[in-house]
């Protein structure tokens, strides 16, 4: 078992308690691998993985408390029944798998000693965060297409987003993430890994583990460009090219009152796409750069457990429909308290 106290390897392992829970045992001299990785995160710098974990705890906290408000928000108060808070649900949604799918793991590896995790349990980790981060691109792209309608055509936007249209983009949202997963989760797992297993990150993603592999690996390199196109820069160009629809829109608008309105619309969005993306495609157009290996475990942490935290708080800050329904929401408490 790797130790990041010692930072090191020993020659030859046994398997003990910690290594019959992870499932798995290293031989160095034998050059034996059963089932197992270990993610080696900042183990060898031990302080800071302590400041991190109660940093990501922290950060955690107030994603499931933010995300879980703006779902109960949207499903309970009538004035929030419209396609803008139930892509934002939705998105909302996405961001509680997204980080509970790592998030647990990481805080166990930066808490102790053990940095294992299964080989079952990486591929796993691999299928749910590749799908979740696919179909969040998609929804962001189906969240711009909803804003561009209500600025654009707002005259007939009850009539273009109609509930069952809603429900058909939300179904597309998730459609996209399962066909982006198996596309290259498969394709990634089967790769010539090296013996040590060691992967350079905090969780199993394409990039770090096509850095383990020891074999030719231009065929993964090359699949992770056209799917980063597919799903990244595709909706990104998208998204942009709305936007500039609307910006169009919005310096039609005569009142000062309106151009504000529309502006607050679209910002919260805006900054959300920004912050996403600009983490995720450094991480992923190129796999293999000396970048995307040294900065990219802080652009991982970035986007597995800032932006989550960070989306409902957007949303929410300058939102004056989200702000009164938490007011009536907690106002209704307080009247069945006192009653």
């Amino acid at each position: 078992m790797y130790s990041a106290s010692q930072g090191q390897w020993p020659s030859a392992l046994s398997k003990d308690k910690r290594g019959k829970k992870a499932g798995w045992v290293l031989d160095m001299d034998n050059d034996t691998i059963l089932d197992g990785f270990v993610l080696l995160g900042f183990s060898d710098h031990p302080r800071l993985e302590k400041i991190l974990f109660v940093a990501v705890t922290m950060f955690y906290l107030v994603t499931l408390a933010g995300n879980i408000t703006i779902i109960i928000l949207s499903r309970t108060d009538p004035r929030l029944h419209t396609p803008m808070y139930f892509f934002l649900a939705q998105l909302s949604f996405l961001d509680l798998c997204f980080t509970t799918s790592c998030i647990p793991q990481m805080l166990a590896n930066l808490w102790g000693p053990d940095k294992t995790i299964s080989f079952l349990g990486c591929a796993a980790q691999l299928y749910i965060f590749l799908g979740l981060g696919a179909a969040e691109c998609v929804l962001l792209l189906v969240m711009a297409f909803d804003r561009y309608v209500a600025v654009c055509r707002p005259l007939h936007y009850a009539a273009i987003m109609h509930p069952h249209l809603c429900q058909k983009l939300a179904f597309l949202v998730w459609t996209s993430g399962i066909f982006g997963t198996l596309v290259q989760s498969p394709s990634t797992m089967k790769l010539p890994f090296c013996h040590h297993h060691r992967v350079d990150d905090f969780v199993c993603e394409v990039p770090a583990l096509i850095r383990l592999a020891c074999g030719d690996t231009r065929v993964n390199e090359l699949e992770t460009s056209v799917v980063g196109a597919v799903f990244l820069m595709g909706p990104l160009l998208l998204i942009l090219v709305s936007y500039g629809r609307i910006t169009q829109a919005v310096l039609t608008i005569q009142s000062r009152e309106g151009r504000s309105k529309a502006f607050r619309t679209c910002s919260s969005h805006l900054v959300v796409v920004f912050l996403f993306y600009c983490s995720v495609t450094s991480v992923y157009i190129q796999p293999r750069s000396h970048f995307s290996q040294k900065g990219g475990k802080f652009l991982t942490l970035f986007y597995t457990v800032v932006t989550p935290t960070l989306n409902p708080l957007i949303y929410t800050l300058r939102n004056k429909d989200v702000k009164g329904a938490l007011k009536r929401l907690f106002g209704k408490d307080r009247m069945a308290r006192e009653g």
